[in-house]
């Protein structure tokens, strides 16, 4: 039972038979043999030999157990770019890509901008504005070594300009930024989806944010504001139930020209404001 049909569907039906069950399986076994998705379905009597399969069926049985796809396979795809991902990382998702096209249709393309990118974590939101704007000056900060490693990492790979910081937020980082945007850790503490999912592998401090999951935007909201030009932008994503604390959170701050945007399913995601005084300081202190 060795060949790509075979394999595909035992692995289906391991992990329940859902079209899901299907879309990973396919990841999963195109991973372990090195190729597209696309020749798994051109090729579907092809021959895995024994250590490839035997590979695959011990990924799609920590699947089953519930260990993330992105953990079992070291990549997730986000924007236009592969990342490498690891344990120390929050798996990039789809809902973030919303932040990068605001940041790309609210700034303009051809200007040497200045922009940070907060917890920055595998270097998601980061590189993809990299990627897509190579005239911004763009800074990415994470507090944890190992994650600002990954980080790194997926940008020398891609070759992607980014200086990386190690900082807590935007404690002793020097501004003035024409954007400011961050996901930040959102859930509250006590939510019960952190026992569910994907979240249970993933490192818990880049999901919570004290008791009603705010905690961390907050500091942002109060650090930012001091660190954007005249006319910038801070840009941040939520829980889909978190638009309207964060739009006041964001207004008391000073913020004018405030709002939220939506996902795919009509979710508020995220929320800006903008900064409409004068310059005034460009460093936070710790």
């Amino acid at each position: 039972m060795n060949s790509v049909a075979e394999l595909l569907d035992w692995g289906r039906a391991l992990l329940g038979g859902s079209p899901d069950a299907a879309n990973e399986a396919g990841i999963l076994l195109a991973h372990v043999l090195r190729r597209d998705r696309s020749w798994l379905f051109a090729w579907p009597d092809a021959q895995a030999e024994e250590q490839q399969a035997a590979r695959y069926r011990q990924l799609v049985k920590r699947r089953a157990g519930g260990e993330p796809v992105a953990h079992l396979t070291g990549v997730r795809d986000f924007w236009s770019l592969q990342l490498e991902v690891d344990r120390h990382t929050l798996i990039p998702r789809p809902e973030t890509e919303h932040l990068v096209e605001f940041a790309l249709q609210r700034l303009p393309a051809m200007a040497p901008l200045r922009v940070v990118d907060l917890g920055t974590g595998s270097g998601a939101i980061a590189l993809a504005l990299a990627a897509e704007r190579p005239d911004w000056r763009i800074t990415a900060t994470d507090r944890s070594a190992a994650s600002l490693s990954r980080a790194r990492k997926n940008a020398r790979r891609l070759g992607l300009r980014v200086d990386f910081v190690q900082a807590d937020w935007l404690n002793g980082v020097r501004g003035p930024f024409d954007l400011i945007i961050s996901n930040p850790p959102y859930i509250a503490e006590q939510d019960p989806h952190l026992q569910q999912g994907d979240l249970r592998f993933e490192p818990r401090r880049a999901l919570t944010s004290g008791v009603d999951g705010l905690d961390d935007i907050r500091r942002i909201v109060d650090q930012a504001l001091p660190c954007l030009a005249r006319d910038g932008w801070l840009a941040l994503e939520h829980g889909f139930e978190q638009g309207p604390a964060c739009r006041a959170l964001l207004k008391q701050g000073g913020y004018g020209e405030v709002g939220s945007g939506r996902d795919l399913a009509g979710h508020e995601r995220y929320s800006y404001g903008r900064k409409t005084g004068p310059d005034n300081m460009s460093i936070v202190s710790p």
